[in-house]
């Protein structure tokens, strides 16, 4: 239970956090969040369950609240509290503007940072290894096809001396220019070769921001390094998940994340090259290991290899084989996920296989690691050979997580599975990929029964009004204890913003629907002001604006500049009351905030309705008709729906926006589903024509 001394230590924080908040106006519907925040993660809902979603509008202050509501409690039962986010754009918003104002006007004594994964820092090894003419890791990366370029080369002289003279501290985001990704990729740090058992691996720029970590109260983090500590089991490199009360923001993308982390892919001829190169640097990483035992792993990892490769030619010679259609974008789904035969049989041994060789591999690099720790290997010896073997026994895992995913059955957990063919020197190989279709008992497993508390929210969980989707989506259907809260926004929505559905004589499954948006759009583009369009596909973006330029409108268009590029050319242009029109796909609607005068009118092609083009889709579809369902009521519109509440959310970004939204899709109000959709969105002042 909430006790009384935490209310009113919230009560007096909250006070104190007001008074120094500039314009600030007190709000219900913060208040309401912040309350049941904090009874939720109290227990007082569910004794051990102590979860609640919510969807709180644009305005609503969500920010402010779960920091009033979580961290107060979080630190008085001394807890962490982990914010997770999707974007980049959200962890600076916390961590540059939030977590600074309410650490120095909460009272509150904490110390928070930005968690980032190994990735975002240098290798201090690899920094030292990549001036070499041939560094050996330039062997093991993919994106490496051709030699540095003079101004690559020139890059990594910089980083090199800029490290090397204390005047950069290795972290990528810290760097004042652009990083290339295949310079980056050479000096990278990945979990294998940077061993923090090491001493001079202690003051590597990854370790020395882990060393802060235990410091810290509040941590933010990305959905994805979420994931990477839940799947080595939680507390790995977060705190445990039993003493830790996680915040998720932008919670609708982590299903999403989740799928694609949980997937697994890898080619055939390209797996069996870099498996005779493994063979090679065996014996290489044999000789470098002072002890005996060397010897009887070396022929252990041998022998692991070996079998692996021999399994992995029938899977080639197989696949060589298989008579299926591909389709124009050369990918060939599994219908039901289910493998041929002769495919299914060999999935166990690679399964197995692969995994003697991540094991075997394994501990010959942690031998040598042992060997350093002991004196009987030197460093500088030791350290390419462990970045090298580093490499490998990532090749390895991803093998193995493959393999064993096609290795399980689909009738209990649905996999989608697909065969791309792909060009490899100048022949041809083949990519087999596994995806799991539901994900929600991954993180049931993993996160929801694990941890001390969660508070799960975005502007946009609801589809079609209620949690339903992503429930089911996100494994909380059902759960005891779930707290499900939408609070609206603090906008007068039928005072700010007027949405208009005009009578065009036609709908987007007609041929002739791009002509017609090419005739009616003029009459809805106010040229002075700020217009944003919206469509549902770049092939009907570029159409429209071919046709509108041929008329003399001037357009500032997706694809054809950066997205920063373009956002700063549009707010230009209304500094300077020139009006501006800005075309765009889903894609660029979300995050986007142009508030005020650089949007007052929003332009909507069509319900933004996902074409089940990709084999995950496609697999989804598949698995819910087999259930007896209707893949089109059941994702499809809950997905459109939520997609356009997002593109309608663009309009109004503070209380004091206004303007127009035009949607120019006539089924909001033709199909019996568009209903719903129209309920859906905020109750802006409607003209239906």
């Amino acid at each position: 239970m909430l006790s009384d001394a935490l209310k009113k230590t919230i009560r007096n924080i909250h006070q104190q956090v007001a008074d120094n908040l500039t314009d600030y106006k007190p709000r219900k519907s913060q208040n309401y969040l912040v309350a049941e925040i904090a009874k939720t993660l109290a227990g007082e809902y569910h004794k051990s369950q102590r979860i609640c979603v919510l969807e709180a509008g644009t305005g609503t202050g969500k920010s402010l609240a779960y920091c009033l509501g979580a961290l107060p409690y979080a630190i008085a039962n001394k807890k962490k509290l982990v914010i997770s986010t999707a974007t980049v754009a959200l962890q600076e918003q916390l961590i540059d503007q939030e977590l600074p104002f309410f650490a120095k006007n909460s009272g509150l004594d904490f110390q928070f940072d930005l968690v980032k994964g190994r990735h975002r820092y240098a290798c201090a090894q690899k920094l030292k290894a990549s001036l070499a003419e041939e560094p050996a890791q330039l062997d093991f990366v993919p994106l490496l096809k051709s030699p540095l370029d003079k101004m690559e080369k020139k890059c990594l002289e910089q980083l090199v001396t800029a490290y090397t003279t204390n005047k950069w501290h290795g972290d990528r985001d810290a760097w004042a220019d652009t990083i290339p990704d295949k310079v980056w990729s050479l000096v990278a740090g990945d979990k294998h070769s940077c061993q923090r058992q090491l001493a001079e691996h202690q003051h590597c720029p990854f370790h020395k921001a882990r060393n802060r970590l235990n410091q810290m109260d509040v941590l933010v983090v990305n959905h994805s390094l979420l994931l990477a500590d839940l799947d080595l089991g939680g507390g790995k490199i977060l705190p445990e998940p039993a003493k830790t009360i996680y915040v998720i923001d932008e919670a609708h993308h982590l299903p999403k994340i989740t799928r694609e982390f949980s997937s697994a892919s890898a080619t055939v001829k390209g797996t069996l090259e870099w498996l005779d190169k493994l063979a090679k640097f065996n014996q290489k990483l044999s000789n470098t290991i002072s002890t005996q035992r060397a010897i009887g792993m070396n022929f252990k990892l041998a022998d692991a290899i070996t079998d692996t490769q021999k399994e992995l030619k029938k899977a080639r010679d197989i696949l060589d084989g298989l008579d299926v259609t591909y389709n124009e974008d050369d990918v060939y789904r599994f219908k039901n996920g289910e493998l041929p035969e002769l495919l299914s049989n060999l999935s166990e041994d690679l399964s197995d296989s692969s995994l003697l060789v991540s094991k075997h591999l394994s501990k010959m690099h942690e031998s040598l690691i042992l060997d350093v720790n002991d004196g009987d290997v030197k460093p500088h010896k030791a350290d390419p050979i462990l970045a090298e073997s580093g490499v490998y026994i990532q090749r390895v895992e991803n093998l193995n997580k493959l393999w064993n995913n096609l290795n399980k059955g689909t009738a209990s957990s649905p996999h989608a599975r697909w065969l791309t063919q792909q060009n490899y020197k100048n022949h041809h190989d083949h990519l087999l990929a596994d995806s799991p279709i539901e994900v929600g008992f991954y993180l049931k497993d993993k996160l929801w029964q694990e941890c001390a508390g969660v508070v799960l929210c975005s502007a946009t969980l609801t589809a079609l009004g209620n949690f339903d989707h992503f429930a089911f989506e996100s494994g909380l259907a059902g759960e005891e204890g779930v707290k499900f809260l939408k609070v609206p926004s603090p906008f007068d929505y039928p005072k700010q913003a007027q949405l208009l559905l005009p009578d065009i004589k036609c709908e987007p499954t007609d041929k002739n629907f791009t002509k017609r948006l090419i005739e009616v759009m003029p009459e809805y583009i106010e040229k002075e002001k700020a217009n944003l369009v919206l469509f549902a596909s770049y092939w009907q973006m570029k159409e429209v604006a071919q046709g509108l330029r041929t008329k003399g409108y001037n357009l500032l268009l997706q694809g054809e500049s950066s997205r920063e590029y373009l956002i700063k050319q549009h707010k230009k242009a209304i500094d300077k009351n020139k009006g501006s029109i800005l075309f765009g796909t889903q894609s660029l609607s979300e995050g986007l905030d142009l508030p005020g005068k650089y949007l007052e009118n929003l332009i909507i092609t069509k319900i933004p309705f996902a074409v089940p083009t990709s084999p995950m889709e496609e697999a989804q579809t598949e698995h819910i008709q087999n259930k007896g369902g209707n893949p089109f009521l059941s994702i499809t519109v809950p997905e459109a729906s939520k997609k356009l509440v997002q593109s309608c959310g663009r309009l109004l970004r503070k209380e004091k926006d206004s303007g127009r939204i035009v949607v120019l899709d006539r089924r909001l109000v033709s199909k019996r589903y568009g209903k719903a959709m129209l309920d859906a969105l905020p109750p802006f002042n409607r003209t239906i024509e």
